[in-house]
């Protein structure tokens, strides 16, 4: 099934978002903002360590983990204990991975292959300046728009729990 980013309003929001400086990650948790009882100050800093594959390391995509943590607001149970309401929320964060994977150029959610990058200086903590090239070289845009839009369509046929909608 082909998703159309073009037509996804939080694919807009978290492409804006991801232009005005915030990383993958806060872009993509940022553009679910309007269920999660946080702050845009608040929900910036919560979902900030995890840009650029965590922290830079370049490991799990932080456009992808954005949408996993706004689904930890949205779906998971806050028992810690109930085992089939974990289960089912690991089903859905496998799904959003899946899908994710699906729509990139390598089959991966891990931010190097994504990148075409090697591990050395993955490390690195300093950020890339944000220029004209950096945009136009980089699929992060696209990524963040990519897993919006997956997001979007999942909470528009699963209707939230734990959100204010």
């Amino acid at each position: 099934m082909k998703i159309n980013i073009e037509n996804s309003k939080h694919a807009k929001i978290a492409s804006k978002l991801f232009k005005e400086g915030y990383s993958c990650s806060q872009s993509t948790f940022l553009a679910f903002n309007e269920y999660i009882n946080l702050s845009f100050e608040e929900a910036s800093k919560l979902s900030s360590s995890f840009g650029a594959g965590m922290g830079r390391l370049r490991e799990v995509c932080g456009a992808l983990t954005g949408i996993f943590m706004a689904a930890g607001f949205m779906y998971a149970s806050e028992d810690p204990k109930d085992i089939d309401s974990k289960t089912e929320h690991y089903s859905r964060i496998q799904y959003f991975a899946s899908e994710f994977k699906k729509y990139t150029s390598c089959n991966s959610i891990i931010c190097r292959d994504l990148l075409n990058l090697d591990i050395d200086g993955a490390d690195k903590p300093r950020p890339q300046t944000r220029d004209k090239k950096y945009y136009e070289e980089r699929p992060c845009e696209e990524l963040v728009m990519i897993a919006a839009t997956i997001y979007e369509n999942y909470i528009s046929e699963n209707s939230p729990h734990n959100s204010l909608k």
